[in-house]
């Protein structure tokens, strides 16, 4: 069976101070320990291999017959192939017995190595439905680009009290694992969700939170579990959007902490944002929106008609046609972002200030520009009537003359004398897209404070914490800006934690027990 290559996975680790896993190093130290087989003998005719393929990743195969220089092997398409083999270094990987396909942890294998994880992967995900996976003291899972009815409060309550592996793979399991080591060992967690763009890290990080909030919440859910939970739907709304990978992609990075009592119940929260895409607001690749509140605008235009917002076909910042999300109401999402600002304690009229800021972003994108004169003497003009221009002048409260004004022009500061210079056509289309950039970049930064001040509702001291991370995946286009670079090594820097907690703490492990391992 071919392995898919459009299996898109993330990985949720839970950092909780402790050793890895004793069964791996028991596993592996005992499989080195046994006499060693010959290659002759692993290879002898009728062993199960995995071979590249271009199109299909890996492709079973089995040993037909093997001499030092070449393996002659039949596939399970039935092609016969004959494969170099100039040292061990170019063995094929052996395939795992069918007895310990779609085991629920991958440390259960015999051969741990891609192919075998990929299609263990495989067979869980689309024989059995399985999108969790655990590999040793980390969780694997798939994002299945659909509604999975597995995380309502029964189930919550299912795995609450339960050691990880009593259970099948969840999300709530290292939840709970999280949650238990600050009640008995009295140390901080933090759980660190990675993958690529669009593996289902936010979804992920969002669950463990809910998780959080219902088993560390009072008898009587208290304002703060609500205020937790409410703040999902606003941040998703204002930093998340459909990419080609998925339609709801985080566009910037999250680190919450959940607050705990010496009681154990949930007193506050606090986030801390990364890296917001600014670049989206004013430019989105073809395929993919700008951010959800303002399709959740366009949608609910008619609550908001004193803002005059049109439809998304209408705005240059909106101007993609396949803007739908199929399945995705935007009218009823801004229903639920509406009232998630009310929980969060945003009083109404705040709310319709932050609608009529962002109202004024989508105005600016249609601003006119147009050019005076020619080649030096080039200058930008924008009409008196310019109908947009107009609104927003209106909506913020400005003189529509100076807005103008200073769209088309700089002002110079040096030491002497202050110069207005005027802006060629292009300098002022990048002068407005800047402005739209910075007002939001502003109001999403306020937004995240506002929302902070909410979630401190105690007095009471904190006494454990458990941190959430979900920040978002490695990005590579055709065209990559800083943006890309700053994300990427953002991510760089994530794996080389990762590797240094689940790897190195692992090969210590090794040298304790005397067993030679690099990595």
């Amino acid at each position: 069976m071919p392995i898919v290559s459009s299996l898109r996975y993330s990985v949720v680790s839970t950092y909780l101070c402790r050793c890895p896993s004793k069964r791996l190093t028991t596993r592996i130290s005992r499989r080195l320990n046994s006499p060693e087989m010959s290659i002759t003998e692993i290879y002898s005719k009728g062993a199960r291999i995995w071979i590249p393929h271009p199109e299909k990743i890996w492709v079973g195969a089995q040993v037909k017959e093997y001499s030092k220089k070449a393996l002659l092997v039949l596939t399970d398409d039935n092609e016969t192939k004959e494969l170099a083999v100039k040292s061990d270094d170019d063995l094929p990987p052996l395939r795992n017995p069918d007895i310990l396909i779609g085991q629920n942890d991958l440390t259960s294998l015999s051969y741990l190595h891609e192919p075998a994880v990929l299609y263990n992967l495989q067979v869980r995900f689309c024989q059995s439905k399985n999108i969790y996976t655990y590999c040793g003291i980390v969780l694997v899972a798939i994002n299945p680009y659909c509604e999975v009815s597995i995380y309502d409060s029964g189930t919550i309550w299912m795995y609450r009290g339960k050691n990880m592996g009593d259970l099948d793979p969840h999300i709530f399991a290292v939840a709970e694992e999280a949650y238990t080591k600050i009640e008995r060992e009295q140390m901080n967690q933090s759980i660190i969700v990675s993958g690529e763009s669009g593996a289902g890290k936010t979804v992920s990080a969002k669950y463990a939170m809910r998780y959080f909030a219902t088993v560390g919440g009072s008898s009587k859910e208290t304002q703060v579990e609500k205020k937790v939970l409410a703040s999902s739907p606003i941040m998703e709304a204002i930093g998340n959007a459909k990419t080609i990978r998925n339609d709801n992609s985080s566009r910037f990075g999250k680190y919450i902490e959940l607050h705990f009592s010496k009681s154990y119940t949930i007193i506050g929260a606090s986030m801390s944002t990364y890296l917001l895409e600014k670049s989206r607001v004013v430019f989105q690749a073809s395929g993919e929106r700008n951010y959800h509140i303002f399709y959740q605008m366009c949608a609910a235009r008619k609550t908001l008609q004193h803002l005059s917002i049109e439809d998304a076909t209408e705005y240059n910042y909106l101007c993609d046609p396949d803007s739908i999300i199929p399945g995705v109401n935007d009218e009823k999402q801004f229903d639920e972002t509406s009232n998630a600002l009310l929980t969060l304690g945003f009083t109404q009229k705040t709310i319709d200030d932050i609608f009529t800021v962002l109202a004024s972003v989508l105005n600016l994108g249609n601003v006119g520009i147009s050019e005076h004169g020619g080649g030096d003497n080039e200058v930008a003009v924008i009409s008196s009537n310019d109908t947009y221009l107009n609104c927003i002048a209106k909506l913020l409260e400005l003189d529509g003359n100076e807005l103008r004004r200073w769209l088309c022009n700089r002002k110079i500061v040096s030491m002497r004398e202050t110069i207005n210079k005027q802006l060629s056509s292009s300098e002022a289309r990048q002068s407005r897209d800047a402005l739209a950039k910075h007002i939001y970049a502003c109001l999403f930064t306020w937004i995240v404070a506002h929302i902070n001040r909410e979630l401190i509702t105690s007095t009471e001291a904190k006494h454990r914490f458990i941190g959430v991370l979900d920040i978002y995946g490695f990005e590579t286009f055709e065209i990559n800006s800083f943006e890309q670079f700053c994300i990427n090594y953002a991510n760089e820097k994530l794996q080389q934690q990762f590797n240094n907690h689940v790897f190195q703490l692992e090969q210590e492990e090794y040298f304790k027990e005397g067993i030679e391992w690099k990595f």
